[in-house]
């Protein structure tokens, strides 16, 4: 097995290579009547595409989706929907030179070691091109939120590139007004100088990348093997070129006392709980108390670099790995809009598992 497949209920299935002739997903489990279409779809994949500015891989990719089926007079039919997305700009003589050699930082050599065979035009399977499949049915899953959770919100944005991070108040007015989904115009420009430097220098960078989610209702999750965060992290984690996943105030939690930590608990209105701060973001013991959900990860720095790196070949024999071809100096940037859908897919889940087990009960207060 390899796993291509997450989720429980909401089920998503990715499928195709960077350098095949198409790639997509198939989505089970999505509830019928939703109202969907391919430009619903489409807005967010555009938030994703290559090429869109000179900070990104300059590989064109209109990226365009295909609804093949599970869809009828613009609503869902409660069957799977096909999703196809083909790839138009490939140039996959750029990898001709690395067709028997590992690049360092690269899925190359545990592909090599674990099959016996890799598609080494950019990556195969391994390549960021996957989380277009992503972004396609994390649309699907946000047209079925809207539907069932009328005013939930998904929200990312990046919080560092490289050593840079954000200095003063954040502005989330500005996430969309820059390349970067930074919620600060001081620190757009700062980075934009950073990264056009490491860009030329045929160098890149890693980012952390923080996806909030408001209006998540409360009981979502199960205590054990079930937990929300478990699967947030799973999700966030499974991303190409993710090395780490907090939840909340996550790592450093273990800075903080006790009483510090704890989110202390008040009776709001309408016998609803309100907190005093939120360390937990929105999860205590698996499961979704009603406060933002709030998860952050840490992307790695663009393996494919115009730096020489020692490695070998194949057949052992040492040699040095120049990488050409069109790359991210920042995955980061294009990593803000698959932590989004990965989000969406996961509370989607959560709340159809919820209703399958509750049937939306909920314990009173007050």
């Amino acid at each position: 097995m390899s796993f291509n497949t997450f989720g429980h209920v909401f089920r998503v299935t990715t499928w195709g290579e960077s350098h095949g002739p198409a790639l997509g997903c198939t989505v089970d489990g999505c509830p019928p009547n939703v109202p969907l279409d391919e430009a619903a779809l489409q807005h967010w994949l555009d938030r994703r595409k290559p090429g869109q500015n000179k900070y990104t891989t300059q590989r064109r990719e209109a990226d365009e989706v295909r609804i093949l089926s599970g869809v009828f007079e613009g609503r869902t039919t409660g069957t799977p929907i096909q999703l196809m997305i083909e790839n138009t700009d490939q140039r996959s003589k750029d990898y001709g030179d690395i067709a028997e050699t590992f690049r360092p930082g690269h899925a190359d050599i545990t592909y090599w070691q674990k099959y016996g065979i890799r598609d080494y035009r950019g990556g195969g399977r391994s390549s960021a091109r996957e989380t277009a499949a992503r972004v396609a049915a994390g649309g699907v899953a946000r047209a079925a939120l809207a539907a069932l959770v009328p005013g939930l919100a998904i929200t990312g944005y990046m919080t560092r590139m490289g050593a840079h991070g954000i200095d003063g108040p954040r502005d989330m007015a500005e996430i969309d007004r820059n390349p970067f989904w930074v919620p600060s115009a001081a620190a757009a420009e700062s980075w934009a100088d950073y990264l056009d430097a490491l860009r030329k220098s045929g160098n890149s960078c890693g980012a952390e990348i923080e996806i909030t989610a408001a209006g998540v209702p409360a009981g979502l999750g199960a205590p054990v093997y079930g937990k929300l965060d478990t699967d947030l992290a799973a999700a966030m984690m499974s991303i190409n070129a993710v090395k780490g996943v907090e939840i909340g105030e996550g790592m450093a939690a273990a800075r903080l006392t006790g009483a510090d930590n704890a989110d202390e608990i008040f009776l709001g209105n309408a016998d609803a709980p309100t907190y005093s701060s939120n360390h937990a973001g929105g999860i205590l013991g698996g499961i979704s108390t009603g406060q933002d959900v709030v998860v952050r990860f840490a992307v790695k720095p663009t393996s494919s670099i115009l730096k020489p790196r020692a490695s070998i070949t194949k057949s052992g024999r040492p040699t040095e790995v120049v990488t050409k071809g069109r790359h991210d100096p920042c995955v980061g940037i294009r990593a803000v809009p698959v932590g989004e859908a990965m989000m969406a897919c996961v509370l989607l889940d959560h709340l159809l598992l919820d209703r399958a087990q509750t049937g939306g009960h909920r314990g009173q207060i007050g």
